[in-house]
């Protein structure tokens, strides 16, 4: 007997069919990780804030409550709806925000900075192999073990088979893609 589902349809008019994000965004609006930028826009190809980046990660891990209260950051206020977001990933040691009293909540999340988000609420689990297949990824990085734990587990594969990306920012479609 063939059972059948409807599958999860596409609110926004900026995601084609063929995307490959398509899945990755969908998914992360039916389980509360993002509406989109509007009811029917999502902006795959906008920059993702750090703010944003944060906030996904934290939603994707069930918006858990933090510990703490007080923000070490002066740029994040009391109100601001990734507040809680940021406070769980400091305690969580997911960031420690661009310096000692600031997170740079609407800075550009670069493809590398999404990496070690992802890597550290990981565990920060160290990649099985040293294979690197990026020449813009140096073994000095700050990010190199994250990059490669995320080629490992099929999380990323760049921007080109030779190039990760590094220093570009990451796009709202990207992020939900490493998410997913």
């Amino acid at each position: 007997k063939a059972t059948f589902t409807k599958a999860a349809e596409n609110p926004f008019t900026d995601i084609n069919d063929d995307a490959y994000y398509k899945d990755a965004v969908i998914w992360a609006v039916e389980n509360g990780i993002t509406k989109g930028t509007s009811g029917t826009m999502f902006s795959p190809d906008a920059a993702c804030t750090r703010a944003q980046a944060v906030t996904f990660l934290w939603r994707a891990a069930g918006s858990p409550a933090p510990k703490a209260t007080a923000m070490p950051f002066a740029d994040v206020a009391a109100d601001a709806y990734y507040h809680d977001a940021v406070l769980w990933a400091v305690e969580n040691g997911i960031t420690k925000g661009t310096s000692d009293t600031t997170f740079s909540p609407n800075q550009a999340c670069t493809r590398e900075q999404a990496m070690m988000f992802l890597w550290k609420a990981a565990g920060k689990p160290q990649p099985t192999s040293s294979y690197n297949p990026f020449t813009d990824v140096k073994p000095d990085a700050y990010y190199y073990d994250a990059v490669l734990w995320a080629v490992e587990k099929n999380i990323t594969s760049g921007v080109s088979d030779t190039k990760f990306g590094t220093g570009t920012p990451c796009t709202r479609g990207q992020i939900m893609t490493f998410l997913y």
